[in-house]
């Protein structure tokens, strides 16, 4: 049965058809808003698979080119891996929906979220966030929702709701926000030093709007939502707790976990998970559920100790941030490169720049963004955690990470016009236990000045945690979490910034939302955290840029040429510039604008290519000096190359003051001569003369 819903958002209409389309998915919904079309669907098998102990949720957002009336470049002609883009997309949908379903459910689910027509005005990605909890509340799989999303823009000091793409690409905010029927529960930003307490206002805004969407999807559910299916549960067997709490009472957890070292935890429960594997050894059920059972064993000890007395396993306050050291130039000949440790997270980050002709090109769906001059990347090798594995390339959360430090930075690069520079900073994970993607926001800023990067101001960052009791106003905040509180914690609140306001936020949580206290909460914590770190880390391994960039990278001048003059030193087909090039070495861009950068590691040859190239576009004035080399002898004078593609006559009567009878005898092909030049001639011609040239400027 088809039936069509709309609701007004942000000035414009969003509509939800049930029922016209993707009839044998368990849910689906065909949006539209604006002109943006977004089909989602959502899909679950019949049983659990087996041999897992997590919920194998799937999102996947798919960018059509056909949106945006392109045909996909390449040989195939056709989509290939999802962009950078649609995977951090499909992140901050799973991010706030995986908390919903029953935490033991354990058959496959996937949210499918194809994009089919993209309006400039409404953007797909908050379609698609909508699209896919409609779909999942609609369907019969079991689902602790409904929840809604909406986006907040800034623009000239006013918040937008969801924002057209120019609005989010040029505002000075971007900000998801993720919410149930009561509380908060995902938050992504990106901002241009947006103050605490303007951020907070923003996600409550946000917060207020999801409330009419969550109406909106309940009355959609209400009508054509499908009953629940049962599922099998996965959930630990309470005698199976009883046991192994027999065999190793909560004092002998607590001793086992309460460590602040990672190796010698995992040690401690090792020889636990031997003693029990001994003692059940002929239960099978039961070992096949030992890993879940301990882990929850762990998880609950650790909570209660946060949570009732206050005590951290190793043994920090609820503020302290674990000890902090840093350093630039470790690495030798690179760009710029620094170390930032925190405890036993360490990233090194190494920066390199390139002329602007190196950009990254994107193929997305906003036209309005083509390429992309910043580039922040992120690995996280086995060894980092102690573990071997072939290393598989990025996965999504390497992109989401690289992201979040990425957009971090983003405000306080220098433009184009001070910093000619294509940037890429890469963090090496060399150690972790707990927020490497805020570390790596701390040695990527660090990174930038010790290469010169004239940023505007010092980022750093730092992630808060969250333990929960029964009650809403029983939690207790952890400043710094590393990983056993980030496992078995409610949350990862990640914030970045400068002293002046936030760049970045990026939250998760495992619990069906947060109230109001905590978000002001981490938001304080995370303020006062990252100052100190600057004041008392950052600062003093290098306080401020660079005032140049480092032997090994690129110089890079810049001048100005009269647009009209492009296509002079381009020169046919690029003969002029290509042989510019190839004299000096260097890299040259021209913009449409005429405005020119020669980028290279010579001094000399860089002023020697600028040079050539102002010869080639200043409009030739009789006494101009130049110097050149003689290309080409005829029987009446010699023709001397003074630029690439650019040459001048020299009659046999202005080679020498003595009369001459024949140009050989003085000149030869190859010759590297001065001439003055002395207009043109009857053929329009640059007419030259050596004669004429005082020894004083030869």
């Amino acid at each position: 049965m088809y039936k069509s819903y709309s609701i007004e958002l942000g000035g414009k209409t969003l509509t939800v058809d049930i029922g016209r389309v993707a009839a044998q998915a368990n849910g689906a919904a065909l949006l539209k808003y604006g002109e943006t079309t977004v089909l989602s669907t959502a899909t679950a098998s019949e049983k659990p698979r087996d041999g897992i102990d997590f919920f194998p949720l799937s999102v996947e957002y798919e960018e059509k080119l056909y949106a945006v009336g392109k045909i996909p470049g390449g040989f195939n002609k056709r989509e290939g891996k999802a962009s950078e883009n649609a995977i951090l997309t499909s992140r901050v949908i799973d991010r706030p929906m995986r908390p919903l379903f029953p935490k033991d459910y354990r058959n496959d689910v996937t949210l499918n979220n194809m994009v089919m027509s993209v309006d400039p005005e409404c953007r797909p990605e908050i379609v698609a966030m909508l699209g896919a909890a409609i779909a999942t509340c609609i369907s019969d799989i079991p689902f602790d929702g409904p929840c809604a999303m909406t986006q907040m823009g800034l623009v000239d000091g006013e918040f937008i709701v969801n924002p057209s793409q120019l609005q989010w690409d040029k505002g000075d905010l971007k900000l998801t926000v993720a919410s149930t029927a009561e509380k908060v529960i995902m938050i992504e930003a990106g901002a241009n030093e947006i103050p605490e307490d303007r951020m907070i206002e923003a996600i409550y805004k946000a917060h207020e709007i999801n409330q009419t969407i969550i109406a909106f999807i309940n009355q959609i559910v209400a009508e054509v939502g499908k009953e629940k299916h049962a599922y099998t549960s996965c959930a630990i067997p309470a005698e199976l707790f009883d046991e192994i709490k027999k065999l190793v009472p909560p004092e002998e957890m607590e001793t086992a976990v309460f460590t602040d070292v990672k190796q010698v935890r995992e040690e401690n429960i090792r020889q636990i998970k031997e003693k029990l594997t001994e003692a059940f050894a002929e239960n099978e059920e039961w070992l096949s559920l030992l890993d879940e059972a301990v882990y929850q064993y762990q998880k609950k000890t650790v909570r209660k100790m946060i949570l009732k007395d206050h005590k951290r396993p190793d043994g920090r306050a609820l503020d302290q941030i674990r000890p902090l050291a840093a350093e630039v130039d470790l690495i030798p000949r690179v760009h710029g490169s620094a170390m930032f440790t925190r405890g036993q997270t360490q990233i090194c980050d190494i920066v390199t720049l390139a002329p602007l002709s190196e950009v990254q090109k994107i193929d997305g769906l906003d036209l309005n963004i083509t390429t992309k001059r910043y580039l922040h990347q992120y690995n996280f090798p086995a060894y980092s955690v102690g573990e071997t594995k072939v290393s598989r390339g990025p996965g999504r959360r390497e992109i989401g990470h690289g992201a979040l430090a990425e957009r971090a930075l983003l405000p306080v690069l220098p433009s184009e016009e001070e910093f000619p520079y294509a940037i890429r900073a890469v963090s090496e994970t060399f150690e972790s236990n707990g927020s490497t993607s805020m570390a790596s926001t701390c040695a990527s800023c660090m990174s930038l000045m010790a290469a010169g990067v004239p940023i505007k101001k010092m980022v750093a960052g730092i992630s808060c945690g969250l333990v929960t009791g029964d009650t809403d106003d029983d939690f207790v905040l952890l400043t710094d979490i590393q990983g056993l509180e980030d496992f078995f914690g409610d949350m990862d609140f990640k914030v970045t910034g400068t002293k002046d306001g936030i760049t970045a936020i990026q939250m998760d949580i495992k619990i069906h939302g947060l109230t109001r206290p905590i978000v002001e909460g981490a938001i304080a914590r995370c303020r006062e955290a990252r100052f100190f770190i600057m004041d008392n880390c950052m600062s003093k391994a290098i306080a401020e840029p660079r005032k140049e960039v480092g032997q090994y990278a690129p110089k890079i001048i810049q001048i100005q040429i009269d647009p009209q003059k492009i296509g002079d030193v381009v020169g046919q087909r690029g003969k002029t510039i290509n042989e510019i090039i190839e004299r000096t070495g260097v890299k040259i861009d021209i913009t449409d604008d005429g405005a020119v950068s020669v980028c290279g590691t010579d001094a000399d040859m860089m002023n020697k290519a600028i040079e050539m190239i102002q010869i080639i576009t200043t409009d030739f004035e009789e006494g101009q000096i130049f110097k050149g080399t003689v290309v080409s002898i005829k029987e009446f004078g010699a023709f001397v190359e003074f630029a690439p593609g650019k040459e001048g006559m020299v009659h046999i009567s202005k080679i020498a003051k003595e009369r001459i009878n024949r140009v050989e005898d003085i000149l030869t092909l190859g010759d590297h001569v001065t001439v003055k030049c002395m207009g043109k001639d009857k053929m329009g011609r640059i007419s030259f003369s050596m004669k004429d040239v005082d020894e004083s400027e030869k």
